[in-house]
């Protein structure tokens, strides 16, 4: 019996590897508190490549950033140019024009998601961008640009592992690919959604709770989805990715079993009883807590 509540060791720690990945981050900004892939960028087995526009987000991460950050100007798009659309809440800023409609049906995001200006952007494709080749891990969260993205990144979609990707149920911007058509497309290039990290919910209007205008009850707006390479395509991956993609699972999101799954695929593939090795420390943990 496993006890999951309560600190669970680091992925390095149960196996004994400390594998060394890559995380390209579009939209690199934290303006919504630590990143997802924390967990494995301070165990220092990580370097991110790192994509913001934003000319001060820019600078402050650059200010700030380690050895092992790299952060680049680029919009990252389809190698065209765009019309960005700059709102007065910075994060909202976009290649996509705010829609209104779906706006106006929540407390706050009508100003929020007011234009102040616009300006012609250049975009590249991620396939283009030679820093982010190898990427095991990739997360968005660009406003709407997703699937555009998507579409021109399958070179980098076929070495990485796990997406983190920001996706929204209503239309936030006008002409907006919504979970459904990410789902659809990522299936397509072997991938399966795998949870919702978190999922986020906002009051309609004119009901509210207060003076708390970010308070969420029916209607679920957006999510962060995970997306892991398909477990009954695992054939198609390399032992490499496999073990990657097991780390970024345990470490991340706490998905034991589908780590567990993995390792026994690398040890079929490889002759090494990591599964064993995983589990039994595991369980010693979870004896030690209970203890």
């Amino acid at each position: 019996m496993i006890n999951t509540a309560g600190f669970i060791p680091p992925f390095r720690v149960l196996t004994g590897e400390n594998l060394p990945l890559k995380i390209v981050d579009l939209g690199a900004n934290p303006i919504d508190g630590p990143t997802p892939y924390a967990a494995i960028f301070e165990g220092g087995q990580a370097q991110v490549v790192g994509f913001e526009p934003n000319r001060e987000g820019l600078a402050k991460l650059n200010a700030s950033k380690g050895p092992r950050e790299t952060y680049l100007p680029h919009a990252i798009g389809d190698g065209r140019r765009h019309t960005l659309h700059l709102c007065r809440a910075p994060g909202m800023s976009s290649l996509l024009k705010p829609n209104a409609k779906v706006l106006n049906l929540f407390h706050g995001f009508p100003a929020w998601g007011e234009v102040t200006s616009t300006e012609e952007a250049d975009t590249r494709r991620l396939d283009d961008v030679p820093e982010t080749a190898g990427a095991d891990y990739i997360k968005l969260d660009i406003q709407g640009a997703e699937l555009m993205v998507l579409q021109n990144a399958t070179a980098r979609l076929a070495d990485a592992v796990v997406l983190h990707c920001e996706v929204e149920f209503l239309q936030m911007y006008e002409g907006q690919p919504l979970f459904s058509e990410i789902e659809v497309f990522l299936r397509g290039q072997g991938y399966s959604f795998h949870r919702f990290f978190p999922i986020v919910s906002r009051m309609v209007v004119p009901l509210s709770m207060g003076e708390d205008i970010y308070a969420g009850m029916s209607q679920q707006f957006w999510a962060d989805a995970v997306f892991i390479r398909d477990l009954t395509k695992l054939d198609a991956l390399s032992p490499r990715q496999l073990l990657a993609m097991a780390a970024i699972v345990h470490d991340c999101y706490q998905s034991l079993d589908v780590a567990v799954h993995l390792l026994i695929a690398y040890g079929q593939r490889t002759g090494r009883e990591l599964a064993g090795v995983y589990l039994d420390r595991l369980r010693n943990a979870s004896a030690a807590r209970a203890a």
